[in-house]
């Protein structure tokens, strides 16, 4: 494996945090005897090309600095490579660390742990999912949440995550629920009614809400939750659960563990790793073994502990 690594910054990510987070972790990488060469980017897409060079040119490591969006970003280039993904977490919600196990804003230490996991080969395969040639990691988003990201998203006024607080109060003043058809394992098409259908490959989203509580991301399979017709006060009264995974025991929730999935409604956009997808209908596929990454391996029978929250 060459020694030269890549790291594959966002220095906007986490209100800055990432322009600050790329030196500690270029030099823990160098003080384990790595070279370390970054990849800035004009914009995503000029990112993104620079990304695909680097691994195409045989870096030993694609190493990102940021948040979810970067990680999403990254997967462009090395899902389906040799090349191994490693993790800065820096930004906003940092699901993708949390479900590796990964430190959170404590770059020294997440450039040691690749450091080490490079050095002593401790490289695991993971799923991914895919959906329009797109790869996602953590949940593919759609219904009341995604139009909570839509109404945020267009909200010019206030920053940071208050503005997405100020965004799910407005959807609930015109909460109601949402005509889905759905299709699992290419089974018949259902119609049903629902407030959201979240799509897990690994069990969080948003920074810690746990919709997919029980996905696992080496089963080749999807968890997907959906939280079906319910009113706006049930649904005020599930939500806090998300955080610790009990919405799922709710008679309003269902859960189901598939390979693929076909979701169509009208008027949602679907999100992946908090990035806009696009409009439904979408078909998602879980990939088995899609990337791999620099990350400790569980022990058997138990997973990823997050050393950042300790």
């Amino acid at each position: 494996m060459t020694s030269e690594i890549t790291l594959f910054v966002n220095p906007t990510a986490g209100r800055g945090r990432g322009a600050h987070a790329a030196q500690p972790a270029a030099s823990a990488l160098r003080a384990a005897g790595f070279s370390v060469r970054t990849v800035l980017g004009e914009n995503a897409e000029d990112a993104l090309r620079r990304a695909r060079e680097a691994v195409e040119d045989g870096t030993g490591a694609l190493v990102t600095v940021g948040g979810d969006g970067m990680v999403n970003l990254a997967l462009q280039a090395v899902a389906g490579t040799r090349t191994p993904l490693g993790v800065v977490a820096v930004g906003t919600g940092n699901d993708f660390a949390r479900a590796l196990g990964l430190p959170i804003r404590d770059p020294v230490r997440a450039g040691e742990l690749a450091a080490r996991a490079l050095r002593g080969a401790h490289i695991r395969d993971i799923d991914l999912g895919r959906t329009d040639g797109r790869w996602f990691a953590t949940v593919l988003a759609s219904g009341f949440d995604s139009r909570v990201n839509d109404r945020g998203n267009r909200m010019r006024w206030p920053s940071g995550r208050f503005k997405y607080d100020l965004a799910m109060l407005a959807e609930l003043a015109s909460f109601k629920p949402i005509p889905y058809k759905i299709a699992l394992d290419d089974g018949e098409t259902r119609e049903i009614e629902a407030t959201l259908v979240a799509v897990g490959n690994a069990s969080s989203y948003g920074g810690g809400m746990r919709i997919c509580a029980g996905a696992d991301l080496t089963d080749g399979l999807f968890d997907v939750t959906v939280v079906g017709d319910c009113s706006r006060t049930t649904l005020i009264k599930v939500f806090p659960k998300v955080y610790r995974g009990t919405h799922l025991g709710h008679p309003v929730v269902t859960t189901h563990r598939v390979a693929s999935i076909a979701l169509a409604a009208d008027g949602i956009t679907g999100y992946a790793d908090g990035e806009r997808l696009g409009p439904l209908p979408l078909t998602a596929e879980c990939v088995r073994g899609a990337v791999r990454v620099l990350a400790p391996v569980p022990a058997p029978g138990r997973k990823a502990a997050n050393p950042g929250l300790r």
